[in-house]
């Protein structure tokens, strides 16, 4: 398990389980978060909603993905961010073909027990940390408030 944004992440289909063709990591949100605005384009993104809501947003477009939704960023995709705006926690599955954000979640992530959910926001130390690991593992990320 892993902290990340804010959020808790346990990564399931591991890039090396996989020969670098696809990663899947189960994301737990709290409600009011979720991750800052940022882009891809080496890898196409997939969210699975297992529980609760998220509202996913590009420039163009917003979606409130509840149960069962199926959201994909296609490689090369636009900016793009979600965040849980429900009242319980949300249960995502995230699929990237191919691989390798799950090496990103494992550089910028700190360890957590199973089950347990990070202390507070986003600090600094993180934030800091995202932004060097988003260019070595080709994403760029945007202010907060950019698809405002």
């Amino acid at each position: 398990m892993l902290a990340v944004a804010g959020s808790n992440y346990r990564i399931i289909l591991t890039s090396e389980q996989t020969d670098n063709k696809l990663a899947i990591t189960e994301l737990n949100v709290p409600p009011n978060s979720g991750p800052i605005p940022h882009e891809h384009t080496s890898f196409q993104e997939s969210f699975y909603v297992l529980e609760g809501q998220v509202e996913m947003k590009k420039k163009i477009q917003t979606y409130l993905a509840e149960k069962g939704a199926i959201v994909t960023i296609p490689q090369d995709g636009p900016v793009h961010t979600f965040k849980n705006t429900g009242s319980t926690m949300a249960k995502l599955l995230c699929i990237v073909t191919p691989a390798g954000l799950d090496d990103f979640f494992r550089e910028v992530g700190k360890p957590l027990a199973f089950g347990e959910m990070p202390k507070g926001g986003i600090f600094n130390e993180e934030k800091e940390k995202m932004k060097t690991a988003a260019v070595k593992y080709g994403q760029k990320l945007y202010p907060p408030d950019y698809l405002e």
